[in-house]
């Protein structure tokens, strides 16, 4: 009991001190040591062959994964191309289908590869300006930007680049196109329940007399690095209050907007992530010679275990290309972006995998055998059920989607691949829930996403958190029970 009560203890401080915005890379292994320490295991002996281990691992595997995702966004930024495709989505369907337009905006840039960071600065100005126009409240911003680029695209649509999608691959033996059916079917759940709540809260607030209400300036004073940042950003680009309208000019880098990439330019780097996924799976790599493979200095490992990780890294190289080449007049300074692609990619992977050591080592404690246990025997029929319910747990403890995805698989991923078998459960299914299960909990109020999103909308977790608590927290288990409802009926489809 004294040890379980010291894991439940330590989680607690790692989401109370995340929350209070002290960085994951110093809370995990510093957590992680004092259960270690309390439990009467070796400290220094759990630092070096535990944590560092298990971190290490997490990055040697999935290193290409967000170097590449980081570098394609950055170029898509960079390029105009991100504001582009939020401006066309946004005139398309008009004021009078404002919320609409930002999800399905935010949907196809975050479907493409780009990060939701990335995603949260370019749309924020476009939809600041659409909602005033509108008269829709601006509390539902931060929500709607949510719906499109923190749920279905992130870990239900099939093909999805998004590294929730792809880190289940090495442990699984699947592809991002894992149980395509199941995705979008859970999928359209997501963005359905997201949408009727957003139309009805709009409605609401209409008729009780809340239109934008736009403050005096954009963004917030406020002494934080990141305030600091996102105010200097606003300002260097023209828009110190949203008096200002983003639509009459570009928010990409300063750029005129005749010198933004059409539609059609801007969207073809993202059709091209997902169809040369598609060949590179299909086509390409079946056709090659990999007995290689069978050779020790390659594993020995089989084509069936690597291919999804070859085909995300050479469709997304050659899309990185492909951005490159098209807008080669609007990226004047490339090695620039190439760089601070590069180097945001260190943070989050570095931030996952401090949270994958974490988990190694409470998966190392006497107590967590009796925690796993439990979670195994949730649902002894039904392993979907307690790999759902283990994943979303701990996604919500670390408020990581990545980082809860990779502690449950680090420490029983084998385990339910076995039970998953022994069940007639396909592994497509296993990764489509582990990646659906991601989604939910992780959106809880200590979420660094949500609270990089609230603070870029210049808004409170009272004044808005309720609305994103429902597009991406409870529109996200519902779909996961759908998911799981419909796998262990009808299987992977």
């Amino acid at each position: 009991m004294l040890d379980a009560a010291i894991v439940v203890a330590v989680l607690g401080l790692l989401i109370w001190l995340a929350y209070r915005g002290i960085s994951v890379l110093v809370l995990a292994p510093v957590l992680a040591l004092l259960a270690a320490g309390l439990s009467g295991q070796p400290v220094l002996a759990t630092l070096t062959q535990i944590f560092m281990q298990a971190a290490g691992n997490f990055i040697v595997l999935l290193f290409p994964l967000f170097l590449l995702g980081a570098v394609f966004g950055k170029m898509m930024e960079a390029s105009g191309s991100a504001t582009s495709i939020a401006r066309a989505t946004t005139g398309w369907l008009g004021r009078e289908r404002a919320i609409l337009s930002i999800v399905l905006a935010c949907a196809i840039l975050t479907y493409g590869g780009v990060s939701l960071f990335v995603v949260a600065f370019a749309v924020f100005p476009v939809a600041a300006a659409l909602f005033r126009e509108a008269g829709v409240s601006r509390r539902l911003i931060p929500a709607t930007i949510g719906l499109g680029a923190f749920t279905f695209t992130m870990t239900a649509l099939p093909g999805t680049p998004a590294i929730q999608n792809l880190i289940p691959m090495p442990f699984f033996g699947t592809t991002p196109f894992a149980a395509p059916g199941i995705g979008l079917i859970a999928g359209a759940v997501m963005l359905g329940v997201g949408q009727a709540w957003l139309s009805w809260r709009e409605r609401s607030l209409r008729r009780a007399g809340e239109g934008y209400e736009a403050p005096a300036a954009a963004l917030p004073e406020g002494g934080s690095t990141l305030r600091r940042e996102i105010r200097e950003r606003a300002q260097g680009e023209g828009f110190d209050t949203l008096e200002l309208s983003p639509l009459d000019r570009s928010e990409a880098h300063g750029m005129a907007q005749s010198d933004l990439p059409g539609f059609g330019i801007a969207a073809l780097p993202i059709v091209l992530v997902v169809a040369l996924n598609l060949v590179m799976l299909n086509l390409v790599l079946p056709a090659l010679d990999t007995a290689y493979l069978a050779e020790p200095p390659f594993g020995p490992t089989t084509l069936s275990s690597v291919q999804g990780m070859w085909a995300i890294i050479a469709a997304l190289s050659l899309s990185i290309l492909a951005t490159w080449a098209l807008n080669r007049r609007r990226l004047a300074a490339p090695g620039k972006t190439l760089s601070e692609g590069a180097n945001a990619s260190v943070l989050p992977i570095f931030n996952t995998a401090a949270l994958v050591g974490f988990g190694a080592v409470i998966a190392g404690l006497p107590a967590f055998e009796v925690i796993r246990d439990a979670m195994l025997g949730m649902a002894p029929g039904n392993p979907l059920i307690s790999l759902a319910i283990s994943v979303s747990v701990l996604a919500g403890i670390t408020g990581s989607a990545s980082g809860g995805m990779g502690i449950a698989l680090q420490t029983m991923g084998e385990t339910y691949l076995a039970s998953g078998a022994a069940a007639g459960i396909s592994p497509e299914l296993l990764h489509r829930v582990t990646t659906i299960a991601t989604g939910g909990l992780d959106a809880l109020p200590h979420n660094g996403a949500v609270i990089s999103l609230l603070t870029i909308c210049g808004l409170t977790h009272r004044e808005a958190y309720g609305d994103i608590f429902v597009v991406a927290v409870l529109g996200p288990i519902l779909s996961l029970v759908v998911a799981i409802a419909l796998g262990t009926m009808l299987g992977s489809f």
